[in-house]
């Protein structure tokens, strides 16, 4: 049982003031977010929404809301309650009583967090997406689907995670003061290559991916990028009608590696041209280098976030917040993510500045190369309306969590 004397450490009363602000400031934002919902359809969407649906839409951002501030009050109190009560000293002696080295016994304590966080969240993943997702007409995921994901999921994390991990560990505990820095470029090093490889090994274990059949569509997208010079390794369909009935492409890889993704939902549902577009708007983010500027971006926070852990390695006032009786540098790992929260929120926000700035510029580079202004128009409407996107975002949840801007707002600059 947690010591009640330890509610005088500085750094329990900082990560509990840290979670407690975090869920305040996001049930505020929900707030304004369900308030500013206008009843009245905004004229440019008017040739593509009815009322009905535009009504639904606006239920579908009352009920994801109203869930996600369910799930985040249960979150809290949960998270609170397994500090307080010593929940990662218990977990830290059950794994110690195997009697491993110190990467073992990490990869024991570490692997029994993350079954605890993935056993409690499962009921809403269960909920979210055969309750709220069936019955707006989006959610295709089938039982045995949704099982097979997650164990899929949980073998990657398996094959993938636990040696990673364990390298991450292996260089805290053997390299010295500038383990940091060794897995820093690790880290780096693993996330490069996984850019070649998560597409043609990991993807697929979830997804079908079927070249584009050979037709008009493919013809125009491949003169498209032969005109702008722009390398392809293959234009592919991927079945997301599968699991959901929402649009979305994607390109994955790097240089000739590049590939286009469209998912099925997303051919069935707009014309040659809006997909021509929309995948106008995706080259946009590598002509303008939006990619390699928001990779070194990221890269140079994971430094950050490496230098600062190492800083509080072993900090025996950080562990007695946590109630822990020993000390160590794989439990250092989980508790240091607590005190990292404030920063990565910023580092989060300004990465959002930045993402909506690259959408704004990618539309822009879209429209000069194609000249379908209208036509990209078009298809941001059909997106929309089809995934029950909120046309009327309160600003502060815009700046906070929106990595692209409102779609209004899109339109708006499209079409001056």
């Amino acid at each position: 049982m947690y010591n009640p004397a330890n509610m005088m450490n500085p750094y329990l009363f900082f990560i509990l003031a840290i979670l407690i602000l975090q869920y305040l400031l996001d049930l505020v934002v929900d707030v304004l977010e369900i308030r500013s919902l206008d009843p009245l359809l905004p004229r440019a969407f008017r040739d593509f929404y009815d009322e009905e649906k535009y009504a639904e839409s606006q239920k579908y951002t009352r009920v994801t809301t109203r869930f996600s501030q369910i799930r985040a009050s249960i979150s809290l109190v949960l998270t609170v309650a397994f500090i307080l009560i010593g929940g990662f000293n218990l977990i830290d002696l059950i794994a110690r009583n195997f009697d491993q080295g110190t990467i073992i016994t990490g990869l024991l304590f570490t692997g029994m967090v993350y079954l605890l966080s993935l056993i409690l969240s499962l009921p809403f993943s269960i909920y979210f997406t055969f309750e709220i997702e069936e019955s707006f007409g989006f959610n295709k995921t089938t039982v045995k689907t949704f099982v097979l994901d997650l164990v899929k999921g949980l073998l990657l994390t398996i094959v993938i995670g636990v040696p990673l991990l364990a390298m991450l560990l292996w260089f805290f505990e053997s390299t010295g003061e500038f383990a940091w820095l060794y897995s820093w470029g690790g880290l780096s090093l693993f996330t490069f290559v996984m850019q070649f490889l998560a597409p043609v090994l990991i993807m697929p274990l979830f997804n079908k991916f079927t070249p584009l059949e050979d037709g008009e569509l493919k013809e125009k997208i491949t003169t498209y990028a032969q005109e702008q010079d722009f390398a392809l390794e293959g234009i592919y369909t991927m079945d997301g009608s599968k699991r959901s009935t929402r649009l979305n492409a994607f390109f994955t890889g790097f240089g000739r590696f590049r590939r286009i993704v469209f998912f099925d939902t997303l051919i069935e549902n707009l014309k040659d041209d809006e997909i021509v577009v929309v995948l106008a708007h995706e080259m946009g983010h590598f002509k303008r280098k939006h990619i390699p500027k928001m990779m070194i971006t990221s890269l140079l926070q994971n430094g950050l976030m490496f230098f600062i852990l190492s800083l509080f390695l072993g900090n025996e006032a950080l562990f007695a917040a946590f109630g822990m009786e020993n000390i160590s540098i794989y439990a250092s790992l989980i508790f240091f993510l607590f005190l990292y929260a404030p920063i990565s929120s910023l580092i989060s926000i300004f990465f959002n500045i930045f993402s909506r700035k690259h959408e704004y510029e990618a539309d822009t580079w879209a429209v000069e190369a194609t000249e379908l202004g209208q036509v990209l128009v078009s298809g941001l409407k059909k997106l929309s309306v089809h995934n029950l996107s909120n046309l009327t975002p309160h600003p502060l949840n815009v700046f906070l969590n929106y990595s692209h801007p409102p779609v209004l707002e899109r339109i708006k600059k499209i079409e001056r």
